[in-house]
Formats: C-alpha cells, structure tokens, sequence
C-alpha cells in the first residue's frame, strides 16, 4: 500500500505556537514564583527523559510489528508524542521568558505585592483570602490567583485598611483589604 493511504491526519495536530490566552500577559512578563519555577522546569524535564522517551520506544516497537493503519500502540504512540512535544515547547517558551519574583521580600509590609497572601471583604462583608501568583502556577481551587485576574488588579498596590473598586459585569464591587502576608524568606537558598 502506499504511503499515501497510510499517513496520519494532520487535521489535530497543533504545531504548539499558539499561547493560550490565559497565558499571554501584558507587557509578555511572565512573572513566577521560585517554587512555580522548579514546579514547571521539573514537569519538562520529566517529559524529556522519563515520559518521551519511554513512548518513543512503543512506537518504535509498535512500528516494527508491520501494519501501522490499524496498529493502535502505533497511532496512540504517535497522538502522545505529539502531545508531549507541544508541552515542551509550550513549557520551554514559558520558562524562556519567566521572570523568579521572591515574594518574601515584602514580608512584614503592609502593601500588596506578588505573592502576597490577601485577606478582602466585599461589599456584602464576606471574607475572602487569595493568593496572587503567576499565570502558569495560579490554582483556584487552592484560592490562588494570577496577578492578571481582574481581582488581582484592582488589589494590587492597595495596603490594608484601604477599599479598592472591582468592575464587574453586574456592577461596581468595593473591596476593603484586611491583612496582607508573605511567605517566610527561604534560609536554605
């Protein structure tokens, strides 16, 4: 059979160029955190010695068995190296451009920095607390958010006692902070 009749479709396959908007920032600063740093470097150092070359050997493997058209080790194999690959370039261009911000610098101030640990009332007088942190580490499930976020913004710079204004869809909210923390200085670096 020709190789014609048995090339994969290109149709889903990414070349990895495109940053997802989520990750593009103003200004193209990619502000992080050490701990994010290592957390991101570690996953693409995983991806290149552990993860892709481990599927590089199935396909390899799956390729030598003969029929790759219907061979699913093969055309699995081959989607997840694709997917491996845009990850690496996706992580490589992110630490590329990643600035390490040490947020414990600010530790004892009263202002809110990247990094900072923040504690809000709205105008309904709920307590909220967030963590600012960058775009690739932010986790609201962990109540952290990129310093990005439209909550973010409107805290950043603000010190503890003053009421800062949210623009929201529904309206304007009023956001009094609370308290301000920073994490301990790292003494083992």
């Amino acid at each position: 059979m020709s190789k014609a009749f048995t090339r994969e479709s290109d149709a889903d396959e990414d070349d990895g160029d495109d940053v997802p908007a989520a990750a593009s920032v103003p200004g193209g600063k990619n502000y992080i955190t050490r701990a994010g740093y290592e957390r991101l470097r570690s996953e693409l150092f995983g991806l290149i010695d552990d993860e892709r070359p481990k599927i590089v050997d199935i396909v390899h493997w799956a390729a030598s068995n003969g029929d790759r058209s219907e061979n699913g080790d093969y055309l699995y194999g081959k989607k997840r190296l694709r997917e491996i690959d845009r990850r690496i370039r996706f992580l490589t261009r992110r630490l590329e451009i990643a600035e390490v911000v040490d947020a414990s610098l600010h530790e004892g101030g009263d202002q809110v920095f990247f990094g900072a640990t923040v504690t809000y009332a709205d105008n309904d007088g709920v307590e909220t607390t967030v963590t600012i942190l960058g775009v690739d580490e932010a986790d609201s499930a962990q109540a952290q958010i990129s310093w990005v976020s439209p909550v973010a913004r409107a805290l950043l710079k603000a010190r503890v006692g003053d009421v800062v204004r949210l623009m929201l869809p529904g309206g304007v909210q009023e956001l009094e902070v609370l308290s301000v923390r920073y994490p301990a200085p790292d003494v083992s670096a």
